[in-house]
């Protein structure tokens, strides 16, 4: 009934526990999991576990913040989209975020390197006609405008997709919306501060929203501090349900049937 539209189960914290994982998800009525690829070098691992578990689909790609990792090329994430069970290009976008204390004292003019990258994801996902998984993060005016203008020059609009993880704001919500994209929403809207991201989740159409994990990361209340895992997703649907005033279940099967829409290599 549940789907986790985001997660990052080849990470060493959740591999390691992979089979008590399966069966927590089967307990908690979450069908289907979508694994995350933020590496070229872990592109094998995520797309093994998904040709290993009949209810996991994988992506192609490098997450935004990753240096001194091999640069995909647009052939490497061609290549990765032509797989079986490779539903979705990402997770790429922009993330701004401490640049000052991560980056060295980096300006947003010494981040082309990232803009260049998500530019090449973009052009696979209009290659491959596959959805993007966009990661932003102090970033969304520049993520915004990038799309457009890939949009713009590669004809045919946007490539689509879903940015994930949503922390930002209506304006944000409203922008990604108008390019066709989907909003998720992971457990960071459970936590006590997210009051704002909260009237941002009420904002968003039943037909562009999705429910995520990011786990090993961001584990819902009442799990806040413990590894997250893709089981904890109906917490998720529980709070969207209490705010839109439906029922978890509902959103649960509103959201796994956007999410069978939106990656339709699934089925």
């Amino acid at each position: 009934m549940y789907t986790d539209s985001h997660c990052h189960l080849n990470f060493p914290e959740l591999m390691a526990d992979l089979d008590a994982i399966q069966q927590a998800m089967r307990d908690a009525a979450v069908t289907r999991a979508l694994v995350i690829c933020t590496t070229m070098e872990k592109f094998g691992e995520v797309h093994d576990l998904a040709l290993a578990n009949e209810n996991m689909w994988a992506t192609v790609g490098v997450h935004p913040d990753n240096e001194g990792v091999r640069e995909p090329s647009l052939q490497d994430l061609l290549d990765g989209a032509a797989l079986p069970k490779v539903v979705a290009i990402g997770e790429t976008g922009l993330d701004y975020y401490q640049m000052e204390e991560r980056k060295g004292g980096r300006t947003v003019a010494d981040m082309e390197w990232q803009r260049e990258r998500f530019r090449t994801h973009i052009r696979a996902a209009r290659r491959t006609a596959l959805p993007l998984v966009i990661h932003t993060r102090q970033a969304s005016d520049d993520t915004i405008a990038i799309l457009k203008e890939e949009g713009e020059t590669g004809g045919g609009g946007c490539a689509g997709g879903v940015f994930h993880c949503f922390t930002e704001s209506q304006q944000v919500a409203r922008a990604a919306l108008d390019l066709g994209f989907y909003i998720s929403f992971s457990g960071i809207l459970t936590f006590k501060t997210a009051a704002d991201l909260r009237e941002v989740a009420q904002f968003v159409p039943d037909d562009r929203l999705l429910i995520e994990t990011d786990s090993p990361y961001l584990a819902p209340v009442p799990f806040r501090g413990k590894t997250n895992n893709p089981s904890y997703v109906p917490h998720v649907a529980k709070l969207l349900a209490n705010l839109r005033g439906r029922s978890a279940e509902e959103i649960g099967h509103l959201t796994t049937r956007n999410f069978l829409t939106l990656f339709n290599k699934t089925h």
